[in-house]
């Protein structure tokens, strides 16, 4: 939960507090300023191949240890820019770097290794860090930098991401084999008894990455993330410049990122424990639907310029996208098993981020070029749609038919 706190809130949820005092500071476009946020899914995307098949070989802790490092530094070095090019490079590949070997794919693999029968509510559980990163990150970070401004802002982030990744990097662990337990908290007996089934049925008929790609199941669930990651990553990045444009001040956009956040960060517990009784691909069409009707309420109230209904829709917005990462990685570890999980995510990751890629980058442009955001959402809220049309279809592979 403290590594996807730290993780998600480097490179998500405080990008709109500096977006507009850097760019009038520095003279940039918000398109340049989405430069470094590009480059990064591309990065992440490269780097994330070798994540999580180093994930299965029990470095997990070694990686956040480093990751760790590289973020402070990406962060504090972040603050000292003073040329585009500085900043894209530290924001599209430093700080990503860091932030990838301490974030949600190190972290649910591992997870998703732990616990089979109650895989959903622990990976709901640990990814409220994500969503906490939104509650406490913006209103605190857009204080801070319109009082000190932001090259402060860039440094205190840097410390509080040392001070807070390194403890939990060193209590991290790869696998329950490792330390000669089972997963889900099972003694030796009760694994051998019928309690163990579930987790011996997960790990014998787990794909490898080559049979996983020979799946059906694995593109269809790739496209259908991959278009709800557009719509994840381009509200959270866009949330306080969307609010501001509006006509509210920075303090209310601020405050609409935590109104969307804590619901997020609280619904994660509920989707985990509904992923542990009902169908994840149902749960998932549902999480897109919530969050695409939001959206529209969300550009509405903003063209009523009603706050009450702009928090109602960020609101409704925060609790739909509560599913959408716990419910992507009970999938992936519930349909391709736990053995070589990392391996499959990692090859999956390029294929989503090829998605998400481009997001951030096209409702920039498509502001600079209109002027509002409006256009975009209603793009956003269709493609949450379509996800949901795709997602439903999806079939759990054959495990036991695959051969190597």
């Amino acid at each position: 939960m403290v590594s996807q706190f730290v993780s998600a809130g480097s490179q998500i949820y405080v990008a709109g507090v500096f977006l507009k005092p850097m760019t009038e500071d520095l003279g940039w476009n918000r398109a340049e300023f989405t430069y470094g946020q590009t480059l990064g899914r591309f990065v992440m995307a490269g780097i994330g191949l070798f994540i999580g098949t180093l994930v299965d070989r029990g470095h997990a802790r070694s990686m956040m240890l480093a990751g760790t490092t590289v973020l402070g530094i990406g962060l504090w070095l972040t603050s000292v820019v003073s040329e585009l090019w500085q900043f894209v490079l530290l924001r599209g590949a430093v700080v990503t770097t860091g932030a990838a070997l301490i974030g949600n794919l190190v972290v649910n693999v591992t997870l998703s290794k732990w616990w089979v029968q109650k895989r959903g509510r622990m990976v709901g559980i640990a990814s409220m860090g994500v969503s906490a990163a939104g509650v406490v990150l913006p209103p605190i970070m857009t204080a801070l930098v319109d009082r000190f401004g932001w090259r402060a802002g860039w440094q205190v982030l840097a410390v509080l991401a040392l001070l807070a990744t390194y403890p939990a990097a060193l209590l991290m662990r790869s696998r329950p084999e490792d330390s000669g337990l089972n997963p889900d908290g099972h003694s030796d007996e009760e694994m051998a008894s019928a309690l163990g089934d579930a987790a011996r049925a997960d790990y014998l008929a787990s794909l490898t990455r080559g049979q996983a790609l020979r799946t059906v199941a694995f593109y269809q669930i790739v496209v259908a993330f991959g278009f709800a990651t557009i719509g994840l990553g381009t509200m959270l990045f866009t949330t306080i410049p969307f609010t501001t444009d509006a006509g509210f001040n920075r303090s209310s956009g601020a405050l609409m990122l935590s109104v969307l956040a804590l619901p997020a960060a609280l619904s994660k517990p509920v989707w985990g424990l509904w992923m542990d009784r009902f169908p994840p691909k149902a749960l998932a069409a549902t999480s897109f639907a919530i969050a695409a009707i939001a959206t529209i309420v969300v550009v509405l109230a903003a063209q009523a310029q009603h706050l009450p209904w702009l928090a109602v829709g960020f609101a409704l917005v925060g609790w739909g996208l509560g599913g959408q990462i716990p419910i992507q990685e009970v999938i992936w570890a519930s349909y391709f098993g736990r053995r070589h999980l990392g391996a499959v995510r990692s090859v999956a990751m390029p294929f989503a981020l090829f998605f998400g890629a481009g997001g951030p980058l096209v409702v920039q442009y498509y502001h600079d070029r209109v002027g509002d955001y409006t256009g975009a959402f209603y793009g956003i809220a269709a493609l949450w749609l379509l996800a949901g049309l795709l997602v439903l279809p999806v079939r759990a592979p054959r495990l036991v038919a695959i051969q190597p």
